[in-house]
């Protein structure tokens, strides 16, 4: 089965940090400098907003977590990563990475969504 499991949420305090995983199985992620792959997260009652994304070598976040996350990828162990520092609790929301899987049939998958609470 392919698949992204996002992991790494949890409670946080305001000013703390954590560092989301996102991993395919069943299917890699495609190598295409042309793919993006991202970060979005919905809170409740809002709709689903960018967090960050990858495309290539060039990064893209939200103004609202500019210089306090960053996004990252590793092809070897088949994950990509979203580290938040400086939390705050409007950060609460649920996380979901979405990513190109494959080589020659290529599908954009969605995790299933990791939450991040943000409260002292």
């Amino acid at each position: 089965q392919v698949q992204l499991v996002e992991s790494g949420g949890g409670l946080v305090q305001p000013g703390g940090s954590l560092r989301l995983s996102c991993v395919a199985s069943g299917s890699i992620f495609n190598r295409s400098a042309h793919k993006t792959m991202g970060w979005y997260r919905q809170a409740p009652g809002k709709e689903r907003e960018l967090v960050a994304t990858i495309t290539g070598d060039n990064t893209n976040y939200a103004d609202s977590v500019k210089g306090r996350f960053t996004i990252s990828r590793d092809y070897a162990k088949n994950t990509m990563y979203l580290q938040m520092n400086s939390l705050k609790p409007e950060d609460t929301a649920v996380y979901y990475c979405t990513a190109p899987l494959g080589l020659v049939v290529v599908r954009d998958y969605w995790g299933q969504g990791t939450q991040v609470t943000v409260s002292s």
